[in-house]
């Protein structure tokens, strides 16, 4: 039965209960005509005084009209929850984009990183590339260097080489044994780097770096510990 049949079968029910009512007060006179008043007001006793067949559909009526409130009721809390399940959905994907976007900036860091680092080394020289002379001149010993420093790091390691050396790659300090480009103490460490380091300034400035790096990190670290010390 649909709602609309229910409905109008409830109005219907309805009337003939005040149908039978009248009927029944009529009859009576008015004693009866106020028992029927009674009965209209308190509900119970009228429907007491109809057909046992009204009284079931009147009833019937009246429960359909109680399932219709559930359903009513059942359908807004169903539409409350998929609500919260939307927010809660739509909060947890901004939450996976987010740490996809993080993941991602990362990871792109990286590579940019890597991609620096690699060319940083493909822009510089091994020192035994170089041919050997029998002398260098400073600007020859000031140009392997930038072969072989990164660029970005050059000016901090020529700040150093400047004051230990004056760029003179045969360098002897006369009160110790610090000797070369960057005086290195005593100067026959830089045999780690080469034989040659007595005569060479690339094997020299490759052990510098490769001491610089070790020690501070990057000559830059190294020029930050030398101006607060005046050593490195």
């Amino acid at each position: 039965m649909s709602r609309i049949s229910v409905r109008g079968f409830a109005v219907a029910s309805a009337t003939a209960v005040t149908a039978v009512g009248s009927v029944v007060g009529v009859a009576s006179g008015s004693t009866a005509q106020n028992n029927d008043a009674e009965a209209t007001a308190s509900g119970t006793t009228l429907l007491a005084d109809i057909p046992a067949g009204q009284q079931a559909q009147v009833q019937t009526a009246s429960l359909t009209q109680q399932a219709e409130t559930m359903a009513i009721a059942a359908d807004a809390s169903a539409k409350k929850d998929a609500e919260e399940a939307a927010r809660k959905a739509a909060a947890e994907t901004a939450v996976a984009k987010k740490k996809e976007a993080a993941e991602k900036a990362e990871r792109e860091a990286e590579e940019r990183a890597e991609a620096k680092a690699a060319a940083s080394r493909s822009a510089t020289r091994d020192a035994s590339s170089f041919p050997v002379q029998a002398s260098y001149t400073v600007a020859q010993v000031q140009s392997m260097a930038r072969q072989i420093v990164p660029a970005d790091q050059f000016q901090c390691f020529s700040n150093i080489v400047q004051r230990e050396s004056s760029w003179n790659y045969r360098a002897d300090n006369p009160t110790s044994d610090a000797y070369g480009l960057v005086q290195a103490l005593p100067g026959s460490k830089m045999a780690s780097a080469g034989a040659d380091w007595a005569t060479n300034p690339a094997t020299q400035i490759k052990w510098g770096l490769g001491y610089m790096n070790d020690r501070y990190g990057s000559p830059c670290g190294a020029w930050t510990f030398w101006q607060a010390n005046h050593w490195y």
